[in-house]
């Protein structure tokens, strides 16, 4: 009895076998890849052409109206136009070596351009980003053939939030030529509608040092760059309540963090601090604050600045009480606004107001609005001042 089970269990696994053997045989192999031996599509949208025209594209077919936006302060509007296809198209004149954003507004509705995963995001999405190459002479926050660093992004919990927040931190190329090098620190902020990764991703500031310290320019340093929002709002970062979060943030979590961590000096003359917009105003804050812990501030077109309502006592109480020791502490306050910035008038009264006090600054403009491409200048030129002895 036992045999015949046995011998029953064999047939009916060599029967099963032999028909999923005649099924697979029987069963087509309907996947093939003979589609796929072609070259790549050239480029959709943007297209950047010889003469440094763009020619942008979109596919709507059954849009009415199609309008391009290019630029992120002085935009130019181009309506596009549609070809037989659906394919809406239009090709602005020669434009400089730059960075730019854009958007596409198709009947009422902007939207970004979903053939471009290049995008400009902070606390959300605001546009795509084309980039024009220079010829002859590459930009100051073009990739270059140069000595590159690299970009740590840390994960830690915030102490006065409670909860867990992330950071970039920029390392120089020299950090791993000499295991006993100590370097310097910049403590460098974003502004209301960025975050902690917009320096590095529309800032270009880790291209921005390996360009200038390979040509001598910059000293070789970290640039640390942390969230400065504490709910989300520009608001949250900017009222007293919100630098003083953002302070003992700062001083209990990150530095101490990031000098347990590297190897870098951790003395006051070897840290710097600055900001663009919201962070511009924390950074003149929080480093006027701490003397003791900074030697340089840069403030690029702080918004707490530049409505003519800023108050030293409110924000840093008494510290204006001794303004001897604030220039006798600072190595180097920089202070500055693009001259199409709503902000410029304030700040131009602020920095008479300071002049007034007897307080030593260096106040910086250039023909530019609340925009990246003034604030990578900003963080060019300012990063060349400091750390210098």
């Amino acid at each position: 009895m036992r045999k015949n089970v046995l011998f029953l269990l064999v047939m009916i696994m060599s029967i099963n076998g032999l028909t999923s053997s005649v099924n697979a045989q029987e069963k087509k192999n309907k996947f093939s890849t003979d589609g796929w031996w072609k070259p790549a599509e050239p480029p959709f949208s943007p297209v950047v052409n010889e003469d440094n025209s763009i020619t942008f594209r979109v596919k709507a077919s059954g849009a009415k109206n199609v309008i391009l936006h290019f630029d992120e302060w002085d935009v130019l509007s181009q309506p596009m136009v549609k070809d037989e296809h659906g394919v809406w198209s239009v090709t602005i004149h020669p434009v400089k070596p730059r960075l730019y954003q854009y958007v596409f507004e198709i009947d009422g509705i902007r939207t970004i351009d979903f053939a471009n995963p290049v995008v400009k995001a902070g606390t959300s999405v605001y546009g795509s980003v084309v980039e024009v190459h220079g010829s002859s002479i590459p930009r100051y926050d073009e990739l270059q053939n140069v000595p590159h660093g690299e970009i740590h992004i840390l994960k830690y919990i915030s102490t006065p939030l409670h909860k867990p927040r992330e950071m970039y931190v920029y390392l120089p190329a020299e950090y791993h030529k000499n295991n006993s090098e100590k370097f310097p620190v910049l403590y460098l902020r974003h502004g209301g509608g960025d975050s902690e990764s917009s320096w590095t991703k529309d800032g270009r500031a880790g291209i921005i040092l390996d360009n200038l310290i390979a040509s001598g320019k910059a000293k070789p340093m970290l640039i640390v760059m942390s969230n400065g929002l504490t709910d989300g709002s520009w608001a949250g970062g900017s009222t007293v309540e919100g630098m003083d979060i953002l302070e003992e943030e700062l001083l209990n979590d990150i530095i101490p963090y990031i000098e347990q961590r590297y190897r870098v000096k951790k003395d006051k003359k070897s840290r710097a601090i600055a900001g663009l917009s919201m962070g511009g105003g924390q950074a003149y804050v929080i480093g006027l604050r701490n003397l003791d812990k900074f030697s340089y501030i840069g403030q690029f077109s702080a918004g707490i600045m530049g409505d003519g309502n800023f108050s030293h006592d409110k924000y840093t109480p008494h510290i204006m009480e001794n303004l001897e020791n604030i220039n006798k502490q600072l190595k180097l306050l920089w202070i500055s606004c693009g001259t199409k910035d709503p902000r410029y008038d304030g700040h131009v009264e602020f920095v008479e107001n300071l002049k007034k006090m007897g307080i030593k600054y260096e106040f910086h403009d250039s023909n530019y609005g609340h925009e990246w491409e003034f604030w990578r200048q900003q963080l060019r030129d300012f990063v060349q001042g400091i750390f210098k002895n």
